[in-house]
């Protein structure tokens, strides 16, 4: 429950600095470039050498990459069919597809689950959807920001991108069986921690809700893609086609009913990917998850 209102207060933090005038106009720039920079990269090197690689891995890495790459194919299509432009596209396919599995989907599955159920949302986070986050998700931002980049110039963005080289790190470290000593440790920790305050005071700096914005119907169809379809895919490819049962694929699926993930949204923003329809994906997204996430889990138990 603590987490879950220091969201709260973070982003209605953001939102009243900005209304106040006590931030300057690009504040949210720096803030997001310190998350990108420093706090990711600390959170892949913490948790990216612990991951257990085995065949339980399957069912939650599955909801956190192929969220994203439904997302992808989803709204690239709908894009060529309708003539959205390159970066509406992005906007959506980063903020459709990548799954808030921490900051939101940790507190709510401890908090129906118990601690037990976090291993399984671990997994969906950390070699799901973060590794997905520091590799597509930087490929997205790079292809749907920059118009046709060349390949040579695609692979200098992401192999400079910070949390790619935090995640590539973190993977050689894994492979290696290395960790680093135990003073580093709490050092990583406590800087990944930052990343839910210092993100969603950032996202409430940018979020500017505008009754006449053209991003409204962009926004209903991104929120029904993250909150409704993208859950209802895994509800039926894992537990109907597959007839997959026990409680690690519920939370697999509760945490594919996350809302949009902060991180991503801030990595659209800070390439220009609609920067106001990211945020608004997160600023509406989050509430309006509770209510979601409680009819999903009102599903998963009775059906």
């Amino acid at each position: 429950m603590d987490s879950i209102i220091l969201i709260l207060v973070c982003m209605l933090a953001g939102i009243f600095l900005r209304r106040q005038n006590f931030m300057p106009a690009n504040a949210h720039v720096a803030l997001n470039q310190f998350v990108i920079y420093l706090l990711i990269p600390a959170l892949s090197l913490y948790y990216i050498p612990k991951i257990e690689i085995s065949q339980k891995l399957l069912y939650p890495v599955g909801v956190g990459w192929f969220s994203v790459l439904f997302s992808w194919a989803f709204f690239a299509v709908l894009g060529k069919i309708f003539g959205w432009s390159k970066k509406l596209q992005g906007a959506l396919i980063l903020t459709g597809g990548f799954l808030n599995s921490s900051f939101i989907g940790f507190p709510v599955i401890e908090a129906l689950y118990g601690k037990k159920g976090l291993e399984t949302a671990i997994l969906v986070d950390q070699p799901g959807t973060f590794v997905m986050l520091s590799t597509v998700g930087v490929l997205v931002a790079v292809l749907y920001s920059s118009g046709t980049p060349s390949a040579s110039a695609i692979a200098k963005r992401v192999f400079t991108f910070p949390p790619f080289l935090g995640f590539l790190a973190g993977a050689v470290m894994n492979l290696l069986h290395y960790d680093f000593v135990d003073v580093v440790q709490p050092v990583l920790q406590k800087l990944g921690a930052c990343i839910t305050p210092v993100a969603l005071v950032a996202v409430g700096l940018q979020l500017k809700i505008e009754k006449r914005s053209k991003h409204w119907g962009f926004l209903a169809l991104g929120l029904f893609t993250k909150l409704v379809l993208i859950p209802l895919l895994f509800f039926i490819f894992y537990k109907k086609v597959l007839g997959a049962q026990g409680e690690y694929i519920d939370i697999s699926i509760m945490e594919a009913a996350t809302p949009s993930m902060i991180t991503a949204a801030i990595l659209a923003s800070s390439h220009g990917l609609k920067p106001r329809l990211a945020g608004m994906m997160v600023g509406i997204g989050i509430p309006l998850s509770f209510l979601t996430m409680a009819a999903w889990f009102y599903i998963l138990k009775h059906w």
